[in-house]
């Protein structure tokens, strides 16, 4: 048998924090060797991420590891960092759930593939801009030169983590953790990025630890799985065998969750919410006095959408077909074109300051959790920034019973108001994000991807709270998802847009049922393979 390239042998991973030691990891072992994919998978808060975390030396200062983590001989726990730092991002690379927060959005995409590669491999810059653009390539980004110079934000989800991909591959590491890499991402999307994994592995025989909360993703990739809950392995084997015949009872609820249930539609005479005619939006690349004219790209292209009362309208779409964009015109966030009106009231032409009192009854939940919320503040005062806006003269005490509540709706436990949003995990942060939201009582919620990072049985049991929460105060929703699942669950009217535009719609029995577009189809088949 071939030696493991990484044995962890009784992991332990405390955090210290205002209500005291939080055991995240509670004496977790595995191993994994060359040309092996092993899944460690669980629900939001089982320790899967922390365990890697830990291992890479990369918790949060109030974190703390024990135990062994042999690499080859050397236990990294404990490692003085100069020779850490010799091996992770070289012999251990790590992919990030969140690639806006890994990427810099200060420095361009060939800054910041070339420095690591220059750092480790000890070339110049040309090698190394060289060795960049091959790496673009081998992950598939079309144009990689002229990619080189792009910012993180003018790249789209799917993307952006192809860029994390390149990065952690350029220096041929040993061992590459994949902490959900393809979380965010699309369907279609996702299918590519998981082939494209499993394609590179086999070509460069290096092992693999994919950290993902979805079994359907496990199912196709792994030849072992972990299985953790609180912190500890309840079962791990051979992945064809816990899929067929699982032994522990959360490995089997793991398996048996699915978002469930229809929504009914709005009444027939509901009025209008929110009503968008011709939308576009047009983005500038490039350009200036030594580089010519801009690139002009057409992110939405004369999109019309009407939401009424009660209404949850799905929109779907690959990454970078104009979905995000699309919500974010409606909202006023981005400059757009053509009519949109809130209420019966214009609001196309509105600036900032005559948008601020609107923005109580208009909410929205970011893609993103960690990035949308401060690490500064704790998680109470997170949900409560907005009633120190929109309500200036609340007391401290009905701010605070107010959080109490919020929080309790999105089923987070109101006594962790005081933690900060690293001491949470990927799901509770969504789940805040989320209580940020409902805590103003809005008129209508745009929610862009906001069961992304939640595994399945976190998402029935938020998609049955929106549900309910939209039921019990007549709320709209633009829903923003590539999870078809979700959206069936969630929508009584779907878009489905490609390259900016509205390519399909109607009811999820006629879009997601019977599809008419060949693109409908790829995106359906992508799905549910």
């Amino acid at each position: 048998m071939a030696e493991p390239i990484l044995a962890l042998k009784n992991i332990k991973v405390n955090f210290q924090t205002l209500d005291g030691i939080v055991e995240a990891v509670k004496g977790v072992s595995l191993d994994v060797k060359a040309g092996e994919t092993v899944a460690i998978v669980g629900e939001s808060g089982s320790g899967k991420s922390q365990l890697m975390m830990g291992t890479m030396g990369l918790l949060a200062s109030n974190g703390s590891i024990a135990g062994v983590a042999d690499y080859r001989g050397t236990n990294l726990v404990g490692l003085p960092k100069p020779e850490l730092n010799s091996i992770r991002g070289r012999k251990i690379t790590m992919i990030f759930q969140e690639p806006m927060t890994s990427l810099d959005p200060l420095y361009t995409i060939g800054n910041q593939l070339i420095e690591p590669i220059m750092h480790h491999q000890k070339i110049g810059w040309d090698q190394a801009n060289a060795r960049a653009i091959d790496m673009m390539k081998l992950v598939k980004i079309q144009e990689p030169e002229r990619r080189m110079g792009s910012y993180p934000h003018e790249m789209s989800g799917g993307q952006r983590q192809r860029v994390m991909i390149a990065m952690a591959l350029a220096n041929d590491p040993d061992l590459l953790i994949a902490d959900e890499p393809t979380t965010a991402l699309d369907v279609t999307i996702q299918a590519e990025i998981l082939e494209l994994m499993a394609s590179l592995q086999k070509r460069l025989g290096m092992g693999m630890i994919f950290i993902t909360h979805d079994l359907n993703i496990v199912r196709r990739i792994a030849s072992r799985v972990v299985v953790m809950r609180y912190g500890e392995v309840v079962e791990e084997g051979d992945a064809k065998a816990i899929f067929k015949q699982p032994k522990h009872a959360y490995t089997k609820a793991l398996l048996d969750a699915e978002p469930s249930g229809r929504k009914a539609p709005p009444a027939a005479k509901a009025p209008k919410i929110l009503d968008g005619t011709s939308v576009s939006v047009t983005f500038k690349i490039g350009g200036g006095f030594m580089a010519g004219p801009p690139l002009l790209l057409k992110a939405v292209d004369r999109v019309s959408v009407t939401l009424k009362q009660g209404q949850t309208i799905g929109i779907v779409g690959e990454s970078g077909s104009g979905k995000s964009t699309l919500a974010r015109a409606l909202l006023r966030l981005v400059p757009s074109e053509g009519a949109i009106s809130f209420e019966g009231k214009d609001i196309a032409k509105l600036d900032r300051e005559e948008m601020r009192p609107l923005r109580k009854q208009i909410q929205i939940v970011l893609q993103d959790p960690f990035g949308s919320l401060s690490p500064r503040m704790t998680a109470g005062q997170i949900v409560t920034e907005g009633l120190l806006v929109h309500e200036p003269s609340m007391t401290s005490r009905k701010r605070d019973q107010r959080a109490v509540q919020a929080l309790e709706e999105v089923q987070l436990d109101p006594k962790l108001r005081n933690r900060y949003p690293h001491e949470f995990s990927g799901g509770q942060r969504q789940r805040i994000a989320i209580a940020r939201a409902i805590i103003l009582k809005p008129r209508l919620i745009v929610l862009d991807e906001p069961t992304s990072a939640l595994d399945r049985q976190v998402q029935s049991q938020i998609i049955e709270l929106l549900r309910n929460l939209q039921k019990a105060n007549n709320l709209s929703y633009l829903f923003i998802s590539h999870d078809l699942a979700v959206v069936r669950a969630m929508a009584d009217h779907i878009i489905v847009m490609k390259d900016g535009r509205v390519v399909e719609q109607g009811t999820p029995d006629e879009v997601l049922e019977n599809p008419r577009e060949p693109y409908t189809k790829r995106l359906m088949a992508a799905a549910f393979a």
